[in-house]
């Protein structure tokens, strides 16, 4: 068995295992590497001081990684974040199973805490036109910003994949562009009409523009000519949707799950709405059908009446 002389060193070589072996993203192999370099800084300060904690990754056992995510759980770390770090301590305790640092990993036995049925914020079509219809058109920017809105919901984008879209995958005669999604995996996804006038409106803004060396095939630019970042197009939805009044809790991902939701009320294939979204499983689509079902359901108790007063 290798001996873990250089924790240092193993992370640097876990991260590469991350991109070259599994393909995962650049957002997953930051989270994972994050996680697991904190759960070593907490093993490295004596965990919870118990006299049977282990001072060495050789150590480690499932039940010093429960003790880990109890410590989590009790600072108030979000259902959601304690289960992104039970996937990065099982992958990273698998890597060095396989690499032979240890003889069997710990993180198998461990469990992911349950997560419950969470329905996202849902944009109505009308909200997304009053989105459009508050930009300001004295800025420079709102024809970009048009097309950015459109593309979003249009095509189902993630802030990611918007913001790293290349003009090349843009294919307007054909009417679907193509977009590099999770684990750097690739897609088509079909384009309106409404999303290609406006992307062409925004490239005869756009040939204006002093492009950044490195940024000539990225289409969303900012006034510098360098491309957006996902932080600025969070804020620049958020901002539209503040201008149009909406009170909801919107963000670059709302206007997909809109997107989403609008295509499976309006009679799309779950399987079709998966490929579009770029889902691996078809389980992460199916939260579609709650949302659906949820809309359903206030009809129900709307329009019955068994559920009116007399």
């Amino acid at each position: 068995m290798r001996t873990v002389n250089d924790v240092d060193k193993i992370l640097k070589e876990y991260s590469l295992y991350l991109v070259l072996e599994k393909g995962v993203s650049e957002n997953t192999r930051e989270a994972y590497v994050r996680d697991v370099s904190r759960f070593l800084g907490w093993l490295a300060s004596g965990g919870d001081g118990s006299d049977y904690m282990p001072s060495t990754l050789q150590g480690v056992e499932t039940d010093t990684l429960r003790i880990y995510l109890g410590s989590l759980n009790d600072v108030g770390i979000a259902v959601r974040s304690r289960a992104r770090i039970v996937a990065s301590l099982r992958s990273f305790f698998a890597y060095l199973a396989i690499e032979g640092y240890i003889e069997a990993s710990p993180g198998e036995l461990l469990e992911s805490p349950k997560l419950g049925l969470y329905l996202p914020e849902v944009l109505t079509v009308e909200e997304i036109d009053s989105m459009i219809e508050s930009i300001d058109y004295s800025k420079e920017e709102c024809q970009r910003d048009r097309a950015m809105i459109e593309v979003l919901y249009g095509c189902g984008l993630r802030v990611s994949e918007l913001v790293t879209l290349e003009i090349s995958k843009i294919y307007a005669d054909e009417g679907f562009l193509v977009v590099r999604g999770k684990g750097d995996k690739e897609r088509m996804v079909p384009m309106s009409g409404t999303s290609i006038e406006e992307i062409a409106g925004w490239m005869k803004d756009r040939a204006r523009l002093k492009v950044k060396p490195g940024d000539e095939n990225i289409l969303f630019l900012n006034r510098r000519g360098g491309r957006l970042t996902r932080q600025r197009a969070f804020q620049i939805v958020k901002t539209l949707a503040e201008a149009a009044g909406i009170r909801k809790n919107i963000s670059p991902h709302t206007l997909r799950h809109s997107f989403a939701t609008h295509l499976l009320e309006g009679g799309a294939n779950l399987r079709a709405i998966q490929q579009m979204l770029g889902h691996e499983s078809i389980g992460t689509t199916q939260i579609y059908i709650h949302l659906d079902s949820s809309t359903l359901r206030s009809d129900i108790l709307m329009y019955h009446p068994r559920n009116h007063r007399r």
